[in-house]
Order: structure tokens, then sequence, then C-alpha cells
């Protein structure tokens, strides 16, 4: 509702004057460009000291990196000796497994050897058993005197050997006709085999 002045002259009221208003108005719009501009620089304050970062907090980075980085080459250099060290222990234990085989295979093939040998050994000694009971048997059958002949030409031990698998009175016959030196040494190595043959 528009405010009326004084009356005039002719009784009509004149309109009164807004300078007032137009200086509140005025003023308003200063108080909201300052506001206006002290909230960007604000802004702009805040986004410097978020994204940019000062000399200091730039070497703090860097250092951090830094000792990242060699935290991180000591650590591949580290797992490269370990990578190492695994590999040496495998390749030792695969030598040493080709090792424990071979030697097993040996050792196997060494007792084959050794079991071939004892049954040859075994048969040949029964071969030589056999002889020997065969001679026997011819020197028992011969003449006391003719087999006396023959042993006097044995060593002891060999003529021990024959008269101990002979009967007793065809090896008494036999010794009856040995020169008593011959006779005595042959009747010293048969009891030195009876003094260490088992007793039970």
């Amino acid at each position: 509702m528009r405010r009326l002045g004084k009356k005039g002259r002719d009784g009509v009221a004149a309109p009164r004057r807004s300078g007032g208003g137009t200086l509140v108005t005025l003023a308003g719009f200063f108080i909201v460009s300052a506001m206006l501009r002290f909230g960007v620089a604000a802004a702009d304050a805040f986004s410097a000291t978020e994204t940019h970062e000062g000399p200091a907090e730039k070497a703090a980075a860097c250092t951090t990196d830094g000792d990242a980085l060699a935290l991180f080459e000591e650590v591949k250099t580290r797992e490269a000796r370990v990578a190492e060290r695994e590999k040496r222990a495998e390749d030792r234990d695969r030598a040493l497994t080709l090792a424990s085989t071979t030697i097993d295979d040996k050792l196997k093939t060494l007792e084959e050897a050794e079991a071939k040998l004892a049954a040859t050994l075994a048969i040949a000694d029964k071969a030589a058993d056999k002889d020997v009971a065969s001679l026997i048997a011819v020197y028992e059958k011969m003449k006391p005197k003719d087999a006396a002949r023959l042993f006097e030409q044995m060593p002891p031990e060999f003529a021990a050997g024959f008269l101990s698998g002979m009967r007793p009175d065809s090896a008494a016959a036999v010794m009856a006709g040995l020169d008593p030196e011959k006779a005595y040494s042959i009747s010293v190595v048969l009891a030195g085999r009876n003094a260490r043959a088992p007793k039970s």
C-alpha cells in the first residue's frame, strides 16, 4: 500500500521518495557478493590444501616410496637366495636318491653273484668229497704195503685227510707200512684235527 506524503497545494497527497530502500538493496547486493567471494576463496584454499603438497610432504612421500622400493628389492633378493638353496637341496636329494639306487642295485648284483659262487662252491665241495670218497675206496682196496708207498709221497696233512676217511682197520694197516717218522707226522695232524673238533 503506497504511503502518501504531505498534501500539496491542490489537496492531493504527493508520493514519498524511496531513496532509503535503494540503499538497503545495494547493501544487500554487496553483502551477498562478499559472501560469494569469501566462499570461492575458502573453497580454493581447501582444494589447494587437499591436492597440493608442500616440499616437506613431498619429501616424506619420496622417502616412503624409496623405503618401500628398497624393502621390495631386499625381499626379492632373499626370495632368490631361498629359491637357489631349495634348488641345490633338490639337486642333492636327486643325487643321493640316484646314488642310493645305484648302491642298492650293485648290492643286489653282488648278493646274486655271492649266491651263485656259494652254489658253485657247494657243487665243487660235493664233487671233491665224491672224488675223495672214491680215492679212499680205492686205497682201502689196495694192499696195505702198496698204499703205504703212495702215502709216503704225500704231505702229512694230505695223507691224514685220506686216512681219516678210511675204515680204522684199513688205516691201521697202511700206517703200519709207513716209515715211523712219516707215521708220527700223520698222527700229529690227525690228533690236532681231533683236538679242534667240537666235542658236542
